[in-house]
């Protein structure tokens, strides 16, 4: 008897395989506080702590910069300055060279890193870094990019333009143009984990580093390059990131790079942690827009050409801001087809601190252009916006093609919102609102229906592809790894189901193993929707590799066809037999078949020509729509939201109660970028809106008093990822566009629904009664 004998070989299906609603594999831990973030991690002795110095102007020379009082104060081990950074003093992405790790004889931005300081406690680095002297020869800053000339002003990377057909001619030709401008607001990351680094030196050149990221191999690159030393020299590992949003894809560098050089220049552990405040100021956030528009249209409603410029604050470095402006391009259609268009992109410079990736990567500013002109066709027309999106959406057959000349090959999102128009009761609540704000003279009610089309991959190409590690253990317990960082959104849950699926045994026979670059090399950051898709495919090849091995060690041992060779829940069907999965591993081990395997995935189909603005960028779309109503106070511009209801469609779910979940954080948090979160800079550069006193996120109050998310259950996707699922992290961010629209309907309404009330975000309360005024002026009223 061996010791698998009592193994259930009557099981129909596995614990936790693909499709069942599995709760995220930390769940617990995050709640009991048992989850082990970079800052929980026990300390070496001798560990030392570092503190950034950051510049008192946002634009200047520095004159003199005398840290004498620095390095004599107590606890201060060292004091790094650019001239201590042994390799390139450089963070910026490849082949760009513009944002230097410590500021070496120019500053750009007020916050800017100028010198770090390594001593025995935080405490005592932090009150340290307060005794520089630094003078500077200030001049002449740009803060604002209102007053940049998109046309003329400085840009920090190539702008790109889409045009199909002539968007010029089919404007002036339209029977009804209007044009326009909207500034939408950028946005914090906000993570609840802030940015944080845990280095500690290895001998010869070697060094780990323990970082909150969202990409692993480029902060080991990073680091590589300062300490000028290979790549090979270098580890970079991460179990978890307590909320990254984008904000962890590129700005984790830096902290990253200066506590492995003040480790490897002590000898020490170095652990490097800012205060929210330093952390706020310092790093990048999302690109706030000026988007200048004109429209064509006729009086139907259908749209007949479209111009947009998309300027952005990008900051005084390129960072991300290029592929980020490039994709605002890429989504300013929406779900709407555009005769003849055109949209040009404007990466402005900028004397504030670099911006970065955020949640839809530019995607939400492009859309919200696209719906701000649908709602200036339904006001200058006098109808429903509703009814203007449906009349402009993609064709399923013609009117089918994209400004970036890609074809919509997979468009389900007229079902989508047909079916949620029902749900929602869309069309009685609508005439109820109208009927409520015909007698109520204070509160006014607005509603809206808006959808969503996101396009999903990697607009760099190159960065659409993952790796895996799988070992199977003689026990049949199974260890994973993959490239993919868990940020809280369930990307580790995910693959593990697909590995579990594969072998067909319980998931908790499979375990979960830190990110580290010393496993699986080279991977793009988790990022672009594409966690689950890439990593999710490469663990898939790499277990199926492996499953290959064992139906034909299975077929050759037992003299059967491979065809009769059959993966059941937990077991082996080999003919007319039946193996506990942990005998076969037993037995192909003792027969010295290789039980691990390294898997990789590369995205098909997908290119892209930026000079030209044409090309296939996206795998695929994802589709989804949302139905918010609100009430506000037009004595205050205070408002609430009411009822929000979502239908969304992820293909066939990998885990339901994840992607649920996504959904719903991510419309909040898109809630919050459109209302309350804002971005303040006074004249001198100095962020003001630093801190939670002043930075308001959306809180458990602030959530929809009725919340209601479903999944569409017919999604399949079209393209054969993993087990047919669709991306989830980004699309439902921009579902919260409904709550724009809906509070800009209820403005509309003082105004009999006769004017667009071109409501810039965030819609702040004072934003809505500043709206409000204004119609009211507008019509005498």
């Amino acid at each position: 008897m061996t010791r698998h004998e009592a193994l259930d070989l009557t099981k129909t299906t596995i614990s936790g395989g693909v499709g069942t609603d599995r709760r995220h594999d930390s769940a617990h831990k995050h709640v009991t506080g048992e989850a082990v973030y970079i800052d929980d991690m026990a300390e070496p002795a001798g560990t030392l702590h570092a503190y950034l110095g950051l510049s008192a102007v946002a634009h200047g020379t520095i004159r003199k910069m005398d840290l004498s009082e620095v390095e004599k104060a107590p606890g201060v081990v060292a004091v790094l300055t650019a001239r201590d950074v042994p390799g390139e003093n450089d963070i910026s992405p490849p082949g760009l060279h513009d944002e230097p790790i410590l500021a070496d004889h120019e500053v750009h931005f007020l916050g800017q890193p100028v010198f770090a300081v390594i001593a025995e406690t935080r405490e005592a680095a932090r009150r340290a870094r307060r005794l520089a002297k630094i003078e500077y020869d200030e001049q002449p800053a740009l803060i604002d990019i209102a007053e940049a000339d998109p046309k003329n002003a400085r840009l920090v990377t190539k702008p790109l333009a889409l045009v199909r057909g002539d968007a010029e001619k089919a404007i002036a030709a339209a029977p009804r143009r209007i044009k326009g401008r909207m500034r939408v607001g950028g946005q914090d990351h906000f993570y609840l984990e802030g940015q944080i680094a845990f280095a500690v030196p290895g001998e010869d050149m070697d060094v780990t580093v323990h970082s909150s990221t969202q990409h692993p191999s480029e902060v080991q690159h990073m680091v590589a390059h300062a300490l000028g030393i290979s790549s090979h020299a270098v580890a970079i590992e991460v179990r978890r990131v307590g909320g990254g949003f984008g904000g962890k894809e590129t700005q984790a560098n830096l902290f990253a790079v200066v506590a492995a050089i003040a480790a490897k220049r002590t000898g020490r552990a170095v652990k490097l942690r800012p205060d929210r405040d330093d952390d706020m100021t310092a790093t990048g956030k999302r690109h706030d827009f000026l988007i200048d528009y004109e429209v064509g249209f006729d009086e139907d409603g259908t749209i007949l050409g479209a111009d947009f410029t998309y300027a952005a604050r990008c900051g005084f470095s390129a960072d991300l801001s290029g592929p980020v402006t490039d994709r605002a391009l890429f989504h300013c259609d929406n779900t709407y087809y555009y005769p003849a268009v055109r949209a040009v992109s404007a990466p402005l410079y900028t004397n504030t601190v670099s911006n970065t990736a955020f949640r839809g990567f530019g995607g939400p500013q492009g859309m919200v252009g696209a719906e701000r002109i649908i709602e200036e066709v339904a006001f200058a027309l006098g109808k429903d916006p509703l009814e203007i999106r449906k009349k402009n959406f993609y064709g399923e057959v013609d009117r089918n093609v994209t400004p970036y000349h890609q074809t919509v090959e997979d468009n389900v999102v007229h079902r989508v919102v047909s079916e949620l128009e029902e749900s929602a009761n869309y069309a009685a609540r609508r005439q109820a609102i109208n009927e409520f704000n015909a007698k109520s003279a204070i509160i006014k009610r607005g509603i809206a229906l808006t959808p969503v089309k996101f396009g999903i991959s990697f607009t760099a190409t190159h960065y659409n592809q993952a790796g895996a590690l799988v070992h199977v253990y003689t026990d049949g317990s199974v260890h994973l790894n993959h490239g993919g960082t868990e940020m809280g959104q369930g990307l580790y849950t995910k693959v593990a189901q697909v590995v579990a699926e594969e072998f067909q045994i319980d998931i908790d026979q499979v375990k979960i193993t830190a990110t580290t670059t010393g496993k699986v090399p080279n991977t793009s950051a988790t990022a672009a929707s594409s966690g689950s898709d890439l990593n999710g495919m490469a663990a898939q090849n790499a277990a199926r590799q492996i499953k290959d091995r064992l139906t034909d060690f299975a077929a050759e041992r037992h003299g059967v066809s491979k065809e009769q060779i059959a993966f059941l829940p937990g077991r082996v069907r080999v003919g007319n037999q039946e193996i506990p999965f942990p005998d076969l591993v037993r037995q192909a081990y003792m027969a010295r078949i290789q039980l691990s395997a390294a898997g990789f995935y590369k995205t098909p189909k997908i290119h892209w020509d930026r000079d030209k603005g044409q090309g296939h960028p996206f795998y695929y779309f994802a589709y989804g729509a949302a139905c918010a109503e609100v009430s506000i106070d037009t004595l205050t511009g205070e408002y609430m939201i009411e009822q929000v209801d979502i239908l969304h469609e992820t293909g066939k779910s990998l885990n339901r109660a994840i992607d649920i979940g996504q959904i719903e954080g991510g419309f909040i948090q898109g809630m919050g970028w459109l209302t309350t979160e804002e971005l303040v800079w006074d004249e001198k550069g100095r962020l003001r809106t630093h801190a939670p006193s002043t930075y308001k996120i959306p809180l458990a109050s602030d959530r929809p008093k009725v919340f209601n998310v479903t999944l569409a259950d017919w999604a399949e996707n079209a393209e054969p990822t993993v087990h047919r699922s669709k991306a989830v992290g980004e699309p439902p961010f921009m579902l919260a566009m409904s709550v724009l629209h809906a509070l800009s309907d209820a403005v509309a309404s003082v105004a009999n629904h006769k004017i667009c009330p071109r409501l810039d975000t965030p819609a702040t309360p004072e934003r809505v009664l500043m709206a409000v005024e204004r119609l009211k002026a507008d019509t005498g009223k």
